[in-house]
């Protein structure tokens, strides 16, 4: 399963919706109930799916999905 898609998955269980779609480029200003609960609900399944810690800098530090889904892919191949 690709990072992509791993993601994916995780933003539909979150945000309880089957049909949402993320990209790269997709922020919290684009998806519906993105608020600051569902953001750190969103980063702590991230945290438990991909077996990675962020940093209290972190969890706010990711621009949109694609630099989160850098990050995992980095934290990856460096393992």
């Amino acid at each position: 399963m690709t990072t992509e898609s791993r993601l994916q998955t995780i933003f539909r269980s979150v945000f309880m919706n089957e049909q949402l779609v993320v990209g790269d480029s997709t922020t919290a200003a684009d998806i519906p109930g993105w608020d600051s609960l569902a953001h750190i609900n969103l980063m702590f399944s991230v945290e438990n799916e991909f077996e990675v810690h962020f940093t209290d800098e972190q969890l706010t530090s990711f621009a949109n999905v694609g630099e989160l889904r850098r990050f995992l892919e980095s934290r990856k191949s460096a393992a």
